[in-house]
């Protein structure tokens, strides 16, 4: 394990000091009465506590037993460093003895943890197995004896058949052809990475550890992506950062990235084509912080994001649209952070999403709970780890495709969470294929599509295996000054090298390869090798981690005096790794990947590239590689001597180091930037696509302040929007005949529709000016667009009474606004739009001071209208519902398959004296795309995240939320929050995010953080009308801070609700005018 290497140095001084005494199970059992250690089953020597006062005890078989096996001891190494230093022998000896116990209890306490783990991971294991048990049940009625077998005969889900395999594009012949078959299409792409430094040029790879191979992978995707004939344009989009200690390139709202070959993008060439870098401002604006500190500033990027494509949309629509926007063919988000984006603008826009994880957070914390070093907690702590795992299972929720790099992450990795399996996806797609309905349940697409590579620019040197190598294109031009910088290390340059490219990271077994080349001694006589350890200035000014390998690094070589034999030069530019790539090509050199485990190894390809045979880790993506390439040999990585001995044959044999370089040459192509692009847009191609539906020729969000009213009713010719909900409709009909409510329902919305379009007919001819809007009978529902700002009054943590004089007087602190018409306000809650009426109107508030209501927490939205002539009957509800906002939110909504396993899951929980939950019928209405329950005795329901854990090992997709007292649970479509619809007022009416202001209590519900967070405005009632929350949620997986900003501008603060506290934070945002 990587930074092991001192303690070969401590065990000599525990034998050089001559004191060992007791054996190994004396060692183990001294750790007190609390549990048996290491070993305790065996005799414990009760003479003395000390080390030195045993004569038995073999530190050397006690620490590769208990230590080497299992821990990081950086800050052991550094205590090591101290007491190596001592003068006095029994001081030095005294703290040896210290840091034994110190490691002793480290391995006690990675055994507890270890059994915890165990624990967790059993209880895991059968709740997977019921709930998936329950989904087979489900699924199995309808299906022949053939279907109901476990082995389903079908191909996995992340790899088609051979048969049904795309071909690989083998020949530039191909390629052209391929070309010039979707050299018409206009796609606009949106790729989205948001965490490290993000350039074009001079990439900065391993500066930190956020800007790695994701960096490079993200760019180089988007500059071919945006050459690919059929591709319009690529945005990629990243953070600005204007921060001191970065440079300046990086604060630019704008790169284009240039293509590597402008032959073959002059025929897509327009006024807004190509690829390029935006760059959003989000977070803080003058720092550049790690992924980790970036969660609570999510929800700012993504506003920033949705003005930005929704304004490209519309340029290019111009372009090449016919004036009708082009929207992105598909959202795709890279790495956790960047998928949660993805996923909020693909519901707000309707677009596809797709994911790639590059690298996974629950397949994190296995590994670093196996390590035993911390905590669940801890590991939470310093990584936020269950904010990544939560944002990479609504991925899975809400992706189309996931793209990853080799089978092994679908098949190891992706295992892991509850939104995956292989074996349900099988069958799911074994069911779509023969026309049987899946019940609502529903998995993402998992397609392996290795990293590609540009090619053109490669020339390999030939190579004469007999004689000597000369300047490798005869020109006599000078070598590349990268080359002095390495070759200054040799005392023999000529010798063959063996390369390493990675940052100084444990997991990168830098140490490991260091040994196997210092105590290989023949494989030291023949080659020399160079360390490429991403740039450095002073050791101590590296990350703890990253100075610990390189201090161990230099200690291996002093150890192995291996000098002039080891390079490692302390900076280069990543426009001089190719060169890099060509010496070791030169000197008939080897490239070498050892970590632990590697994703993918881009590294390995470009090494190919430029004739390197490799070497490399057996566990990961260069499984693939090799399997493609054929071009080296894989090692287990933590077997040193597999290392050395697989190094020594290729650099020995010249005959097969030539066999491995050709075949790596010949098979190269096979990862090419047009064959991962041609992959790519071909699975992109088979997505259905989604749209925004209502935008026509009379755009709706292009309106300006001088439209006339006559402007704003032509949109009322949206069928989706004419629609009046009633009581009767909502208490109508049972689950049974629920094909006779759809036809009910039918037959009212057209009937709604007609009449209401026959008003809107009427009052143009009346001539309704400006004042109609202002008219209390008048339907004023599109002037949401004409607001200056918006106040949305979402306040779940009062008592009703509270709730409706917080209303009152809101209204009474912008009193002046509110008549002229500049500020508009909208009710958000998880209440029935029934309920909402009842409360507003026992409050003596009428509906139409609000201009719109988002209601069931989020999954329906409404707007006022009080039009007596246009009541179908008088137990009619005044109000509209927008059918386009449910048409856009119903992706992957369960429907009947969702709300029959919440009845048997309800039915689990009642009892015949008890009932714990029960449907809320007249919530769960005709017209709405939501399943609401009553609790009634919520001590006896899991917290959210258990709930949200079952639907997901179901496969299906929902959001679970619980009302601020949990007495009632809604669940809801994925693509639906509360914060989502205020997304698609800006979509839909143009109303700006930024002129909102959300109002909400110290509390709330279940998505309560999705109100605190994004560019629009936030005051918190403080006071002790605010309720607690109740215990469904408390069981949070992460905490508040770690995905809301508490301090982000636009934040205020006041304590009570009354008129003149809220009028002057209202003026404080410039809502009111002072």
């Amino acid at each position: 394990m990587a930074g092991n290497d001192w303690i070969n140095s401590y065990l000599e001084a525990i034998l050089d000091a001559g004191g060992a005494a007791g054996d190994l199970s004396a060692a183990a059992g001294a750790g007190g009465g609390d549990g048996a250690g290491p070993g305790a089953g065996e005799k414990r020597d009760k003479s003395s506590l000390m080390l030195r006062e045993r004569g038995r005890f073999s530190p050397a078989r006690y620490f590769v037993e208990e230590v080497i096996s299992g821990f990081d001891e950086t800050d052991l190494y550094k205590t090591w460093v101290r007491t190596a230093a001592m003068r006095s022998p029994q001081e030095r000896n005294t703290r040896l003895e210290n840091m034994s116990w110190r490691i002793w209890n480290l391995a006690r306490k990675k055994k507890q943890i270890e059994g915890e783990e165990a624990s967790r991971l059993s209880k895991q294991h059968l709740e997977r197995e019921k709930a998936r048990r329950y989904a087979a049940a489900d699924m199995s009625e309808d299906l022949s004896e053939g279907e109901k077998v476990e082995n389903i005969n079908e191909s996995s889900i992340h790899d088609e058949s051979t048969r049904r395999r795309m071909p690989r594009i083998g020949s530039t012949d191909a390629i052209e052809a391929w070309a010039s078959q979707h050299k018409d299409k206009k796609l606009y792409i949106v790729l989205i990475s948001i965490h490290g430094l993000i350039r074009g040029d001079n990439m900065e790879l391993g500066r930190d550890s956020d800007t790695g191979g994701q960096v490079k992978y993200v760019v180089e995707l988007a500059r071919a992506l945006g050459s690919t004939p059929g591709v319009y344009r690529v945005d990629l989009l990243t953070r600005q950062i204007s921060a001191p200690d970065v440079d300046w390139s990086y604060g630019e709202p704008t790169e284009m990235l240039s293509p590597r070959n402008s032959e073959n993008f002059g025929h897509e060439m327009g006024e807004s084509s190509g690829a390029y870098i935006v760059r959003i401002p989000f977070g803080p604006r003058d720092k550049y912080i790690p992924k980790e500190h970036l969660w609570p500033h999510i929800q700012e990027f993504v506003d920033g994001a949705l003005v930005h494509i929704m304004q490209m949309s519309k340029v290019l629509g111009e372009q090449v649209g016919s004036g009708q926007p082009v929207w992105p063919v598909v959202i795709h988000g890279h790495y956790a952070d960047a998928g949660d984006s993805a996923a909020l603008l693909s519901g707000a826009l309707n677009v596809p999403m797709v994911f790639t994880g590059h690298s996974l957070g629950r397949d994190k914390l296995e590994q670093l709970l196996k390590q035993g070093r911390q905590t669940r907690d801890e590991i939470n702590a310093t990584y936020k780890i269950m904010r990544r795992i939560e944002a990479e299972e609504l991925c899975l929720d809400a992706s189309e495709i996931i793209i990853t790099s080799t089978r092994q992450e679908i098949e190891q990795q992706w295992g892991l969470y509850d939104g995956f399996d292989i074996t349900m996806a099988r069958k799911l797609r074994a069911r779509i294929k023969r026309g049987v309905s899946c019940y609502g349940r529903c998995m993402p697409r998992m397609i392996a599509i290795p990293p590609g590579m540009e090619f053109g620019h490669i020339v390999p040197h030939d190579v004469d295996l007999d004689g000597e190598e000369g300047n490798e294109d005869g020109s006599g031009s000078p070598d590349p000054p990268i080359w002095a910088d390495i070759m200054r290390f040799f005392s023999n340059p000529r010798k063959p090298m063996i390369l390493a490219l990675a940052r100084p990271d444990p997991k990168k077994n830098i140490t490991t390869l260091v040994k196997a080349f210092g105590e290989h001694r023949e494989l030291r006589n023949l080659a020399n090798l160079t360390l490429i350890m991403g740039n450095r200035d002073v050791i101590d000014e590296m990350s703890s981690t990253n100075s610990a390998v390189l201090t161990s690094v230099l200690k291996l070589i002093d150890k192995y005096d291996l000098y002039g034999q080891v390079a490692y030069p302390k900076h280069h530019k990543q426009s001089e790794v190719p060169d890099i790539y060509r010496l070791a090509a030169r000197t008939k050199g080897v490239f070498i990947n050892c970590a632990f485990i590697e994703p993918f190894g881009l590294t390995l390809i470009e090494a190919a590239a430029y004739g390197l045979p490799m070497v490399a880790t057996q566990n990961g993506g260069p499984v693939d590689i090799h399997r493609v390439l054929d071009n080296g040999i894989l090692v287990d990585p933590h077997n040193q001597n597999d290392i050395a001995e697989a190094l020594y044959k290729l650099v020995s044999d010249k005959q097969l180091w030539a066999q491995c370089r050709q075949n790596g040459l010949k098979n190269i192509h096979q990862f090419s930037w047009p064959e991962h692009c041609k992959n790519y847009l071909s699975r992109v191609g088979t997505l259905k696509p989604r749209h925004p539906r209502w935008q026509r020729s009379d755009d709706a969000t292009e309106v300006s302040e001088a439209d006339s009213p006559g402007d704003s009713l032509r949109d009322v010719h949206d069928i989706s929007l004419n629609l009046k909900l009633s009581l009767d409709s909502e208490k109508s009909g049972t689950k049974e005949n629920n094909d006779g409510n759809s036809s009910t329902a039918r037959r009212k919305l057209e009937d709604a529709v007609q009449q209401f379009s026959r008003s809107v007919s009427a009052s143009r001819k009346d001539g309704s000016g400006e004042n109609a809007e202002a008219t209390p009978g008048s339907n004023k529902w599109p002037s949401l667009r004409r607001r200056k700002h918006i106040v949305v009054v979402a306040v779940d943590s009062v008592q009703d009474a509270d709730l409706v004089q917080i209303i009152k007087n809101i209204f009474e602190a912008s009193s002046k606004e509110r008549l002229s018409g500049a500020v508009g306000f909208v009710l958000s809650t998880s209440r029935a739009i029934s309920e909402i009426h009842s409360l507003l109107t026992s409050g003596g508030i009428e509906t139409t001071d609000f201009d719109a209501f988002i209601c069931n927490s989020g999954s329906d939205l409404c707007y006022p209208c009080s039009s007596s002539e246009d009541m179908l009957s008088l137990a009619e509800l005044p109000f509209m519902i927008d059918l386009d906002y449910h048409s856009q939110i119903e992706y992957r909504w369960g429907g009947e398959g969702l709300r029959k396993t919440l009845i048997r899951w309800a039915a689990e929980k009642n009892s015949e004296s008890e009932q714990v939950v029960v449907e809320d019928e007249e919530c769960s209405s005709t017209y709405c795309i939501s399943i609401s329950f009553k609790v009634k005795n919520n001590e006896a329901v899991p917290p959210v995240k258990e709930l949200r854990k079952t639907m997901r090992i179901q496969a299906l997709r929902c959001h679970v939320l619980y009302n601020h007292d949990g007495s009632k649970l809604n669940l809801i479509p994925v693509l639906a929050s509360r914060s989502q619809a205020l997304r698609y007022l800006y979509v839909r009416w143009g109303v700006e995010l930024s002129n909102m202001t959300v109002v909400v209590g110290e509390s709330g519900d279940t998505d309560y953080d999705g109100l605190l967070g994004g560019v629009h405005k936030t005051i918190v009632l403080k006071g002790s009308f605010n309720a607690s929350p109740n215990q469904v949620h408390a069981a949070r997986s992460y905490s508040l801070q770690d995905v809301v900003s508490f301090d982000k501008p636009g934040f205020a603060s006041v304590e009570g609700y009354g008129p003149d506290k809220l009028k002057s934070a209202l003026q404080q945002f410039g809502v009111l005018k002072d």
